[in-house]
């Protein structure tokens, strides 16, 4: 609650601030294939676990408000549900391996740096932090946890303006919840068993693109 009520009073702030400029807003819808990641982390030196966060489909859109013609900021969420197989070991002997339901949802605040390349096409790059809501289902009865971190997102990407207010975007992603991974994955029936009680750091890297929309479109001032 602190957190939604914090973003509340920067996005409050800043449209107040730019409220007699009539700043543009844009909505941008988006889809990416993320690569498969490793993921592994140590109890001691007789127990470990391993395994990956399979690749997979994410999906996601922003409401984006340019502050200048070079600068924005955005409030975006997305989503993406996949598989994590992994292998416990202990004392290196009777391997357990369980293959479970992920679900990652991602909720970020962040800002674009955007450079014109020609007339009707953008570059741009940016940062955001926010929360990654992990939720990890046992395919077995009765286990199923979530887990909330910390995560951050660099991108790049190009738009391609295809009208004043619609264009396509190609973009590429790096996504990274910080220790996310480990709590709530166990291996076992009906809760019990072996917990993942550590965590592994993830590295979800995506290639895709959508489509932008200008909801308030502005005309740039001609060339002279």
């Amino acid at each position: 609650m602190k957190k939604a009520f914090l973003v509340v009073i920067i996005l409050f702030t800043l449209f107040h601030s730019n409220a007699q400029q009539k700043p543009e807003i844009r909505f941008n819808a988006f889809s990416s294939y993320v690569f498969s990641d490793a993921v592994d982390s140590y109890f001691d030196a007789q127990r470990y676990y391993r395994g990956r966060i399979n690749g997979g489909f994410m999906w996601g859109a922003n409401t984006e408000v340019m502050l200048h013609d070079d600068y924005g900021i955005h409030l975006t969420y997305l989503r993406m549900d996949t598989k994590a197989p992994i292998t416990y070991l202990n004392n290196f002997i009777n391997p357990k391996f369980k293959e479970f339901d992920l679900g990652i949802n991602y909720i970020m605040l962040g800002g674009n740096r955007y450079m014109e390349a020609a007339d009707n096409i953008e570059l741009y790059g940016g940062v955001a932090g926010g929360l990654a809501i992990f939720s990890i289902k046992n395919p077995e009865p009765g286990g199923e946890s979530a887990l909330t971190k910390f995560a951050w997102n660099a991108e790049l990407g190009t738009n391609i303006w295809l009208a004043p207010s619609v264009a396509i975007k190609f973009n590429a992603r790096l996504l990274s919840p910080v220790q996310a991974f480990g709590g709530g994955a166990y291996f076992g029936t009906g809760g019990s068993g072996v917990g993942l009680n550590t965590y592994s750091s993830v590295f979800q890297f995506g290639l895709g693109g959508g489509l932008v929309f200008k909801l308030t479109p502005t005309a740039k001032p001609q060339k002279k």
